[in-house]
């Protein structure tokens, strides 16, 4: 049965789609009779109906779309010209996209349209939408000048080598990026064009793979290939061409996959970066096509990772590795814990498995990965993205310069730091999810209701919902009591306290007809708690309700060279050491309380020096420890 093809607004209505990926499915029209996806409850709203409102995630947001409109597109489109023989006389740019850097491309012309296709839907910003809309029309005539649907910044001899066994990088990692790229400029932009381009993009690869046998194909997947599965597999949810699909199993890594599907965890020694993109492939693959099995890897694979690999920020790796088998990391704190891109597709592979339960857990790791492991990882300055967050104590935080380094954690940040507003919210029919607080405003049309969420979270302890409706409407609001909140939450309606349950971990639902100027005031006290290592609970980091703390460690021997990078993303200098804390076991955050006056500061007491500590997401140009060791003093 030959499926049809979706309209864009149908698309990104039933599929919800692609910044960030959608939980929900295509339409049963959409494909052949299977499980029909659809009914996945939950779904996110499209970009364009979320605003943020001032805020740290506003802050961030702008800085990034600074930059985004810094770059300039001839320095981008550079090495795409001259590989499709067009001339350019730009100035070539640095870092992974040197004309000798055989990553070149990832960023310029792939996450960048991602980026800006998803900063110009969550703001608005038409001129960014108008520099990625040329960017788009000069890639199309690289790729005609090429002549058969290639599309990149390094010449078709890169894959030749990749067929034969030869030493190459990664092409199909790049090549991803581009369509992804391209594909997000369809989805959220509008841009048909793109989508052409897409679509041209993904004939050559079919036609690549066409001849390989699936022993050379199974080879071929030990080199990192990036998304192309999610890629491949969105490209059939907006076509509805089965050969997209086809195309997209063809890059399953059985080794990878296999233990997965048997509930194994094999990972340790992987590469973390290369195998979380393809469980997001999966997991986009279960939502169109209603396949168990791509749902039972994705399933494992994220609670594995989520409970028994990951620090206390959310986080996993070190040095872009799983190096120890589940449970052990407390062994595994570097300068080069938690690289960036990791983090960024973790959170994707979390909305696509929120989307299917509608868990509060799922969130509260969400939640706890956004603030520690992403929202401090660009400078507020400048904007620039981190590819390392360092949690051996004594290192520092250590940033990308302009245009020479764009790095894969360049890419993903300037993605990440451009949709900070497609997770706060999500809905079923009849129900409104409250997930995130941040503050924002959202627009339902549908159910001619506006919400706007005022808070200062987490700098207070609260945040107020204001209702806006046409006409009364009757909805289930449900709000997230996060796991941290251990004494619940407590909510208001009108001034009213509510009776409803409001356990940690939960949805506090309140379901009712609302009316235009209805109020709901949430409470969620925050308190210290401890996060040991799992195999070592000696070795602690301080946590404020989601917040990871970080101590204040001095700026001594550092210098600007050593805080910002240039082709290299690993950082140089010696840490200094971080004082032993002594404490009870029975209560082991006693050693910590609040700063008089000053709003998430605090102090160390009963320690052989002063110790201040902050959100690790809120430190910035100065050494710093998560971790500590800690003696029982009694």
């Amino acid at each position: 049965m030959r499926a049809k093809r979706l309209s864009r607004r149908e698309f990104m209505t039933s599929a919800t789609a692609l910044a960030g990926l959608a939980p929900g499915a295509l339409a049963a029209s959409m494909r052949p009779a299977r499980v029909d996806a659809s009914t996945t409850p939950v779904k996110p709203f499209p970009m364009k109906r979320a605003r943020l409102l001032d805020g740290p995630f506003k802050t961030a947001t702008e800085a990034n779309r600074k930059y985004l409109h810094f770059l300039p597109s001839d320095r981008l489109l550079h090495m795409f010209r001259l590989t499709a023989r067009l001339p350019s006389s730009a100035e070539p740019l640095g870092g992974w996209e040197k004309p000798d850097c055989e990553l070149r491309g990832h960023f310029s012309g792939g996450h960048y349209l991602s980026a800006c296709a998803h900063m110009a839907a969550s703001t608005g910003d038409d001129d960014l939408k108008s520099k990625a809309d040329a960017m788009v029309a000069a890639l199309a005539r690289c790729q005609r000048s090429n002549g058969d649907g290639y599309l990149s910044a390094f010449p078709t001899e890169f894959f030749s080598r990749l067929r034969n066994g030869q030493r190459v990088w990664a092409p199909f990692y790049t090549y991803h990026k581009i369509m992804a790229g391209h594909l997000d400029m369809y989805l959220h932009c509008g841009n048909e064009q793109a989508l052409e381009t897409a679509e041209g993009m993904a004939g050559w690869a079919e036609r690549w793979c066409r001849g390989l046998s699936d022993s050379q194909m199974q080879r071929i997947l030990h080199v990192e290939y990036g998304g192309m599965q999610e890629a491949l597999a969105n490209l059939y949810g907006v076509t509805g061409k089965e050969k997209y699909l086809a195309l997209s199993r063809r890059f399953d890594h059985h080794k990878f996959f296999d233990p997965l599907a048997e509930h194994r965890d094999a990972l340790t020694g992987l590469h973390a970066n290369t195998h979380v993109p393809q469980v997001i492939g999966a997991a986009r693959r279960h939502e169109l096509t209603g396949d168990a099995r791509d749902r039972s890897i994705a399933d494992y694979f994220w609670q594995e990772v989520t409970t028994r690999r990951s620090y206390a920020t959310g986080g996993t790796s070190n040095y872009e590795h799983w190096r120890t088998p589940p449970g052990i990391l407390a062994s595994q704190l570097s300068k080069a814990t938690q690289e960036c891109c990791v983090e960024y597709n973790m959170l994707k592979l979390t909305r696509h498995r929120f989307g299917w339960t509608g868990e509060a857990g799922v969130a509260d790791y969400y939640e706890r990965t956004l603030f520690n492991s992403r929202l401090g990882t660009e400078h507020p300055v400048n904007g620039m993205k981190m590819y390392f967050l360092p949690l051996a104590a004594g290192y520092w935080k250590y940033f990308s310069s302009p245009l020479d380094s764009f790095w894969c954690c360049t890419g993903t940040g300037a993605e990440e730091f451009s949709k900070f507003d497609n997770s706060i919210y999500f809905h079923g029919d009849d129900e409104l999810y409250v997930n995130l607080f941040i503050a924002s405003e959202l627009s339902w049309p549908e159910k001619g209701l506006r919400l706007r969420q005022a808070t200062n979270f987490p700098e207070e302890e609260a945040t107020t919902l204001r209702i806006a409706a046409r006409q009364p409407v009757k909805l289930a609001i449900k709000i997230r009591v996060p796991g941290w909140a251990e004494r619940g939450a407590a909510i208001k309606i009108n001034g009213v306290a509510e009776d409803e349950p409001a356990f940690p971990s939960s949805y506090a639902r309140l379901e009712r007809v609302w009316s235009d100027g209805d109020r709901i005031e949430i409470t969620l006290p925050m308190s210290l708690h401890a996060a040991a290592m799992p195999d070592d609970g000696s070795i602690q980091a301080v946590m404020y309700g989601p917040l990871v703390l970080a101590g204040r460690l001095g700026t001594e021997g550092l210098s600007e060279p050593m805080m910002y990078g240039g082709y290299r993303e690993d950082l140089k200098g010696a840490p200094v050491p971080a004082p032993i804390i002594r404490a009870s076991s029975a209560d082991p955050v006693a050693w910590v309380e609040p700063a008089a006056g000053q709003p998430l500061t605090f102090r160390a007491v009963g320690q052989s020096q002063p110790l201040k500590l902050i959100p690790l997401y809120r430190l910035f140009d100065e050494r710093y420890g998560v971790y500590w060791k800690v003696k029982d003093s009694a």
